[in-house]
């Protein structure tokens, strides 16, 4: 897939889905179907609109576009959101960037879209232009819940990633540089791969998780080690079940499969020793069931 900024873009025709698309989640995979090119922002505009409601991001930029590939898309566009594009009135987003820039003859949004200034922009204005056709997708719901990347946020936050992932059609994913930590995991017997929680993107809540790390299971521990008194800020502690090797400077990405226990303290190092026996025992288990299914 051809990743461009919209100012190097060059016009043709072109069936283009419109949206922030955080998450990439079922909804907005919806809306993305029968496209040949993705128009999205970066970063979120509401970083820039109004700074102190940022959310925190279910996708980075590099992800969101690898997931957007895999859904058959020749090409995502990104515009550089910033202070000029938020002022931009509603009209001429669509004649500079739909028609002039982009050459769209068919536009795909979810219902709830909004563009231009003060979010004066909609789904109605879209589809009286005549200039293009426009698909005004129905937001989606499961099991009664309408599926939002703002939903989404709150169930990994929680931890409950196992519902995030029904509605995100894929495990949630997180990646960072592996650093150096104290080695407290080596000394237990759990050499554990340490990840610092980008500040800008959503962390499942403290416990402990079974995940996969590429090719490997991990039990994953988030939080601040409560056994410990270690000074440390929050840490992604992952051990690499059946792995020997160094990954220090590597980049590790962690899919979220389900929360095996809340974070807790224990009275020994020893009862520590025999609860992460479990977790990786559990974390086989679930791996397992998944595979079977």
């Amino acid at each position: 897939m051809r990743i461009v900024s919209l100012p190097d873009v060059s016009r043709t025709q072109r069936r283009v889905a419109v949206g922030t698309f955080d998450g990439v989640h079922l909804g907005h995979r919806e809306v993305i179907a029968g496209c040949d090119s993705v128009l999205t922002f970066d970063p979120h505009p509401v970083t820039v609109v109004a700074p102190a409601h940022a959310p925190k991001l279910l996708t980075d930029l590099r992800r969101k576009a690898a997931l957007i590939e895999a859904l058959g898309v020749r090409e995502m566009i990104v515009i550089p959101f910033d202070r000029e594009l938020a002022g931009l009135e509603a009209d001429r987003f669509v004649n500079q960037v739909l028609v002039e820039a982009l050459g769209a003859v068919h536009v795909s949004v979810g219902e709830n879209f909004r563009f231009g200034h003060r979010a004066q922009g909609n789904a109605a204005l879209l589809q009286a232009d005549p200039r293009f056709s426009t698909t005004v997708h129905p937001l989606l719901e499961i099991d009664g819940e309408i599926v939002s990347s703002s939903h989404i946020r709150g169930l990994v936050a929680a931890g409950e990633v196992e519902h995030a992932a029904r509605y995100l059609g894929a495990p949630f994913a997180l990646a960072g540089e592996v650093v150096h930590g104290d080695a407290r995991g080596r000394e237990l017997g759990f050499p554990t791969a340490n990840l610092i929680p980008d500040e800008r993107l959503a962390c499942p809540g403290h416990g402990v998780y079974a995940c996969r790390a590429g090719e490997h299971l991990a039990a994953v521990s988030i939080g601040v080690r409560p056994t410990f008194q270690t000074g440390r800020a929050e840490l992604i502690e992952a051990y690499l079940l059946d792995f020997d090797g160094d990954l220090y400077g590597s980049a590790l990405e962690l899919s979220f499969l389900e929360r095996l226990r809340g974070e807790r303290r224990f009275e020994s190092a020893e009862a520590l020793i025999e609860q992460m026996h479990l977790d990786v025992q559990r974390t086989r288990e679930i791996a397992a069931a998944r595979e079977a299914e």
